[in-house]
């Protein structure tokens, strides 16, 4: 990823909702090397952030909404979340939830894009988004999933005014230049009851080990491990409780060239977010 800290209108966090925080926990420490620390106030609901040493890189959660599914969730930041939403219902898409004060860190909010992609808001005030990017166990890539390409890219170069590189086979989200993701149509090879949806990948030291530890604590690899020319070896994981996510490694340790092709998830997604947004 180009971006190397969270920007206005760029990507600026992670956070898992699951069934299971505890396990998620376990699961995600043995993987990334990830120090959890729950926010002990009653009134976070078990919200836990991840840290590799005193870096914040992604949250995990529990489920906040009946019929909410296990997911993780990106959030892109944002100067006015007010704005933000606005501008998301004259594209074309729908608020979900908020805006709603976290604390002293900032205003989140949960939105859908018009192709049924859920994805979520964050207006910053005591705390910006992830600490780092592209390091191993941190965010470092999002990936668009989507039947609508078109439709995707007017809505978001419209509401964040993202730059899109539409004449690539793999479309790549930027903000100023700097890339941070990209774009995937889903073709036949996706079941029809997959929804659109955003998926984080991850930075990691080796692919093939972060598959073979994702065996062996109860999660499950749903794309085996491939290299792309002049880009990322990458992997597409489960875990325990059914959240989808990608892992990583580039040459120069930061993602390039082209992203996946067509993969087919083997579980579904999930199509609404945790219910709350980066602390």
């Amino acid at each position: 990823m180009e971006q190397s800290a969270p920007v206005t209108g760029g990507l600026c966090w992670a956070e898992l909702g699951t069934t299971d925080p505890e396990s998620a926990r376990r699961f995600y420490t043995r993987l990334f090397g990830w120090r959890p620390e729950t926010d002990p106030r009653q009134e976070s609901g078990g919200h836990t952030v991840a840290y590799l040493g005193d870096a914040a890189v992604a949250a995990l959660a529990p489920l906040y909404q009946e019929g909410q599914p296990v997911a993780w969730n990106v959030s892109f930041a944002v100067a006015d979340i007010d704005a933000a939403l606005r501008a998301v219902g004259a594209a074309g898409g729908q608020a979900l939830l908020g805006p709603t004060d976290v604390f002293d860190a900032g205003r989140s909010a949960v939105a859908v894009d018009p192709t049924g992609a859920v994805f979520q808001l964050w207006q910053a005030d005591a705390f910006p988004g992830a600490g780092v990017f592209d390091v191993p166990g941190s965010l470092g890539w999002v990936e668009l999933m989507t039947r609508a390409p078109r439709q995707a890219v007017s809505f978001y170069t419209g509401v964040f005014g993202w730059s899109v590189d539409a004449s690539r086979r793999y479309p790549r989200w930027g903000v100023d230049g700097a890339a941070f993701g990209g774009m995937v149509t889903m073709d036949e090879k996706f079941p029809h009851e997959v929804p659109a949806h955003w998926l984080p990948y991850f930075a990691v030291e080796d692919v093939d080990d972060a598959a073979v530890t994702t065996t062996t604590v109860e999660g499950t690899v749903l794309m085996e491990p491939v290299s792309h020319p002049e880009g990322p070896r990458i992997a597409v994981l489960r875990d325990p409780q059914g959240a989808m996510f990608g892992v990583y490694r580039a040459a120069d340790g930061r993602w390039a060239g082209d992203g996946p092709s067509a993969v087919t998830p083997a579980a579904r997604p999930g199509v609404l977010p945790a219910g709350r947004a980066a602390r």
